[in-house]
Parts: C-alpha cells; sequence; structure tokens
C-alpha cells in the first residue's frame, strides 16, 4: 500500500508526536510506502494572527500540497494524524477530489472543544460539547488563552459543521479507547464511523527489574495533568517512598520549590527516550494523576512494556487501560490523600506487586505491541480501500 500521513507538528515534542511516527515508522518497515506531509507550530509567530486565523480554517496551502501529491504519486489512503492549526480540514477536500478515502486519527478532543482537552479552570468542563457554535471556549479565551486563537478555533469547528466536513469528508475516525470513542458520539460524530484502535510502544523497550525503589510520574508539568494532587501527596507521604518527576512545562517552577523543600521529591527535566525506559523500568510504580480526560495514556502503556504497574486518577480513558488490582490501581481523581493512601497500599504489599508488574508486561504483549497495532490498522484500512 501508499499511504500519505500528514500530521501538525506540536512546539514541544509530545506523545501525539511520538505515535504518529511511530505509525509512520512501522508502516515503512513493513514495507509499505509512506509519503509524510508535516507542518510544525514553531513557524506560527511567523505568520502573525490574522494569517494564522485563516489558517485553521481553511489552509489553501495544506489543499493544494495534498492534492498535488496526490496527482504526482497515487496513494490508497489518506491518514491524517493531527491537522490543527496549520495544515486545517482543507486536506480531507484535497483527498476526496482526487477519490482517495480518508482516515482521522482523534488523539485529542479538538472537534468537541476549542482547546481540545475538555478541561478549564482546574476542573473538567464540556460547556462546548454539542453546541453547533462553541461560544463557551471563546468567551473564556480557552484556546491559550487568547480571544482571537480561541475565536478562530471556534470558528473552524463551526464553519466544518456546517459545512458537514466531519460527517462526509472522513471516512473511518480512529478513536484510542472505548471512552474516547463514546464522547465522540456524544458530541456528535457518527458511531458507524469510529473504530478503537490503541497506540502502541514501538520498538520493545524490554521488560525493567523493578528495584529503583521510587515512584515516577512522567508527562508534561501542567495543571490538567494532576500535579499538583501529585505533589501533595507526596507531602502526606514524608520519606516513605522517594518521588522522580520527569517532564517540562508550564508548572516547572511549583515543581522546582517542592524539590527543593522536600528531599524525597526529585525533578528531573526533559530527560530522551532511552533514559525514560530505564527509569521506568526500575520505579516501583508510575503515577499517572491527570484530572481531565486523557484521550489515552501512552506514558502508562510505556510503563506496562517495561512491567512496571500504575497509580492512575479514575477519569477518562486512563481508568480503562488500568486493572484495578491486576495492572495497576486507581484513585480518586484530585484527591492526594487517596493517592496517598494507594502508595502506601503498594509499599505494604510488595509480593502483590510483583505480580502486578508479570500482568502489567502480560498487558503490553496482548494490546499495545507493534505487531498487534499493525494488525489492527489494516483491518482499519481495508473498511475504506475500494474492494
Amino acid at each position: 500500500m501508499r499511504i500519505l500521513s500528514i500530521h501538525n507538528n506540536y512546539q514541544i515534542r509530545g506523545g501525539e508526536d511520538e505515535s504518529s511516527e511511530s505509525e509512520e515508522r512501522l508502516l515503512q518497515e513493513m514495507g509499505h510506502e509512506v509519503d509524510v506531509y508535516k507542518d510544525n507550530n514553531a513557524r506560527a509567530p511567523a505568520l502573525g494572527a490574522v494569517e494564522m486565523a485563516f489558517r485553521t480554517v481553511w489552509s489553501t496551502e495544506a489543499y493544494n500540497i495534498v492534492k498535488q501529491k496526490l496527482i504526482k504519486t497515487a496513494c490508497d489512503v489518506v491518514h491524517v494524524q493531527n491537522f490543527f492549526p496549520l495544515i486545517s480540514p482543507s486536506v480531507y477536500y484535497a483527498a476526496k477530489a482526487e477519490g482517495v478515502p480518508v482516515v482521522q486519527t482523534l488523539r485529542n478532543y479538538r472537534l468537541l472543544c476549542p482547546n481540545a482537552l475538555f478541561f478549564r479552570d482546574g476542573q473538567v468542563c464540556e460547556d462546548c460539547m454539542g453546541k453547533p457554535i462553541p461560544y463557551p471556549g471563546v468567551l473564556h479565551s480557552c484556546y491559550r488563552g487568547s480571544l482571537v486563537a480561541s475565536g478562530a478555533t471556534a470558528t473552524m469547528l463551526t464553519v466544518h459543521r456546517a459545512m458537514q466536513t466531519w460527517k462526509q469528508m472522513v471516512d473511518v475516525y480512529i478513536a484510542l479507547t472505548e471512552f474516547a470513542r463514546q464522547k465522540f458520539i456524544q458530541g456528535g460524530l457518527p458511531a458507524q464511523k469510529i473504530v478503537v484502535k490503541p497506540n502502541f510502544v514501538y520498538p520493545d523497550p524490554g521488560l525493567g527489574e523493578g528495584r529503583g525503589g521510587y515512584a515516577l510520574f512522567v508527562g508534561r508539568l501542567s495543571v490538567e495533568k494532576g500535579l499538583d494532587t501529585l505533589l501533595g501527596a507526596w507531602k502526606q507521604l514524608g520519606k516513605a517512598i522517594p518521588l522522580k518527576i520527569v517532564g517540562d512545562g508550564p508548572l516547572e517552577s511549583e515543581v522546582a520549590e517542592a524539590a527543593e523543600k522536600f528531599p524525597q521529591i526529585e525533578w528531573l527535566g526533559r530527560r530522551p527516550m532511552a533514559e525514560v525506559y530505564a527509569l521506568m523500568g526500575e520505579a516501583m510504580v508510575l503515577i499517572f494523576p491527570s484530572k481531565w480526560y486523557e484521550t489515552f495514556g501512552r506514558v502508562a502503556v510505556e510503563g506496562f512494556a517495561k512491567g512496571t504497574p500504575a497509580i492512575a486518577a479514575n477519569i477518562g480513558a486512563i481508568a480503562e487501560l488500568v486493572d484495578p488490582g491486576r495492572t495497576g490501581l486507581l484513585f480518586q481523581p484530585g484527591d492526594s490523600t487517596d493517592l496517598a493512601a494507594k502508595v502506601e497500599w503498594v509499599l505494604q504489599h510488595q509480593s502483590e506487586v510483583a505480580q502486578m508488574r508479570k500482568e502489567a508486561r502480560a498487558e503490553f504483549e496482548a494490546k499495545y505491541t507493534a505487531e498487534e497495532n499493525y494488525r489492527r490498522l489494516m483491518e482499519i484500512y481495508s473498511l475504506v480501500r475500494p474492494k
């Protein structure tokens, strides 16, 4: 097969960028031809607010690039990983103009929520859910704290809902979990077009030993990731177990302050993936304290690959990934005391944790390997290719 993969990279590299590249690399290694069209948010400031607003709704540049690629070389599938904000939904129309089916992976909630998170003012927010015009997102400047940028995003959603883009221009949507699938159905996407295929970890980082005696957080240091819950739990736990924090983001100063004040907390900043995997493999447990509806939970699955169980907030897709008592534990989202209690349980039940390590690795091998992802992806592509 020949696939055109389309992705708008973020300024700060994250799980969506990693997942899309892994999928492209896997397809190439399985013998498929993969053409890639990418743009990067790093060039957004140079374009200016007005140009960005127009591009968000419809990028003529992206339309022409994709159309020319498809004219030059026939493709079987156009797979859009992320079109926002520089590429825009115009690429769907370019694909359709050349008779090529479109698959869209739903890596965030952008089609339903201007800030893509269903999260505002420190808590879950669904004020824009189901509204033809998502005006609350504009009133609250939900995208980047900017009225102009939020207005452009809301305009994109409103225009393309009116044009029936989401219903007519995409052949199949890929949700990463059943939880996310149900949210998109609730938001108006056609249920019959949404299938579930989780992310995967490739290459396999291999099983760790879990002998480090510490807990680990890996992720963006931001409000929706539950950093306040995490730090609050460790203030209660004292020196019972060290906590290592890997990542950077807007809450760096709070994390640095906590690390300076409490010797059991260590902030390592951003680290290369090889080092992150090594830390995961030796951790006693991975902490996943998110307060928003994660669409997946890549870090937890990476932990499973290393054999490390997770203590996760019982919210959104992450609660679907962790099987309580088998591959980890769940706690009440936003509740530092409950998180601390679950960590104490881990410390007091080492034989059970050892069994959890085996189950976590088994979960990875059953659901999140490259082989399983490839099998499922081929099934999905077969749904849209001409018979």
